[in-house]
């Protein structure tokens, strides 16, 4: 597969546009939000193309990229997007619109299962077995090539893994919860920013 791979510095240029449904995911230095930061944002309009926006860690002022976030009217498609969120909110500060999240459809929809990661469902649903080698390399510096690539395969495959998971959803009758449920992320996010980690449902 041939991918459509752009790096650009601190936002997206002006004259890029997307469609009403885009695949995201971001990297960050670590996953301890009061320590680490939001190093990169990558964007799919789901066209085997990735772009990969590395942000200013000093004043990330990205006003296209947020513009995106902020619209209603796209589409986002996140894998946990819990995690992404909330770096998100803290270093863009800004409320992202029309989410849906692959993790949450796949725990929802694949209860024959309990691997819910998306090396799982790119395996199952793309029938390709990629690399998580680079998951935990430095985001925060210069990029190789194969990071770059990396980055890439978080978010080409998100669309057709969506489609094949919403099917399901139909199928089996729980799309209704999985909308429900979704519904609570940004709430979940505010907790996560208040650090209340465990689950607060239990007794």
């Amino acid at each position: 597969m041939n991918l459509d791979i752009k790096l650009h510095r601190n936002d997206l240029p002006d004259e890029i546009k997307f469609s009403d449904k885009i695949a995201i995911d971001c990297e960050f230095t670590g996953l301890n939000i009061e320590r680490d930061r939001l190093c990169l944002i990558q964007i799919s309009s789901g066209n085997n193309d990735a772009h990969i926006i590395q942000l200013d860690k000093n004043n990330y002022d990205a006003k296209n990229v947020k513009k995106i976030l902020s619209d209603n009217s796209i589409n986002k498609l996140f894998h946990f997007a819990r995690a992404d969120l909330l770096f998100i909110k803290k270093f863009l500060k800004v409320e992202v619109e029309n989410i849906n999240c692959t993790k949450i459809m796949s725990k929802i929809a694949r209860s024959y299962s309990d691997k819910h990661g998306l090396k799982d469902l790119i395996k199952e649903f793309i029938g390709i077995d990629v690399s998580k080698q680079l998951q935990t390399s430095d985001f925060g510096g210069q990029l190789t090539d194969k990071q770059l690539k990396y980055c890439a395969n978080d978010v080409i495959y998100l669309h057709k893994i969506y489609e094949s998971l919403n099917n399901i959803l139909i199928r089996e009758k729980r799309i209704n919860l999985y909308e429900n449920a979704v519904k609570f992320i940004n709430t979940r996010v505010e907790l996560d920013l208040a650090s209340f980690k465990e689950d607060i449902w239990s007794h």
